[in-house]
C-alpha cells in the first residue's frame, strides 16, 4: 500500500552535516504526517522528528533540537531531515515512517509504514 525510500545517509565527521530524504508513494489518505526514527546498535528505536502534511509545527526529540530540521514537499510526498552539527551519538540506522492516526498518545507515536533505513555514521 505504501512504499518509502530513504536516501542520503553516509559517513561524516563530527560537526558535519547530512540531509536525508524520504520519498513516499502509495495511498496515505489517513496519514497525518511523516516522521524520522533512528536505531543505534544495541539500542531501541527512537523518535527523531516528525512533520504534519498540513499545518502544525514540527516535533523533535530533545536530543536533536536546534541541530536537525525536518521539512516536507507535499507535492512530491517527500520528507527531508537536515542534520547539522552531527555528533557521534547520532550514529544509527535512520528510518522514515508514514504516521497513522492515533488517539491517547502524541500524534507522531504511531508509525505505520517503514522505509528500509539509511545508515548514518558519525566519526569522531
Amino acid at each position: 500500500q505504501v512504499q518509502l525510500v530513504e536516501s542520503g545517509g553516509g559517513l561524516v565527521q563530527a560537526g558535519g552535516s547530512l540531509r536525508l530524504s524520504c520519498a513516499a508513494s502509495g495511498r496515505m489518505f489517513s496519514s497525518p504526517g511523516m516522521g524520522w526514527f533512528r536505531q543505534a546498535p544495541g539500542k531501541e528505536r527512537e523518535f527523531v522528528a516528525a512533520i504534519r502534511w498540513i499545518g502544525g509545527s514540527p516535533d523533535y526529540a530533545d536530543s536533536v533540537k536546534g541541530r536537525f530540521t525536518i521539512s516536507r514537499d507535499n507535492a512530491k510526498n517527500t520528507v527531508y531531515l537536515q542534520m547539522n552539527s552531527l555528533k557521534s551519538e547520532d550514529t544509527g540506522l535512520y528510518y522514515c515512517a508514514v504516521l497513522l492516526m492515533v488517539t491517547g498518545r502524541r500524534w507522531y507515536e504511531n508509525p505505520g509504514y517503514w522505509g528500509q533505513g539509511t545508515q548514518v555514521t558519525v566519526s569522531s
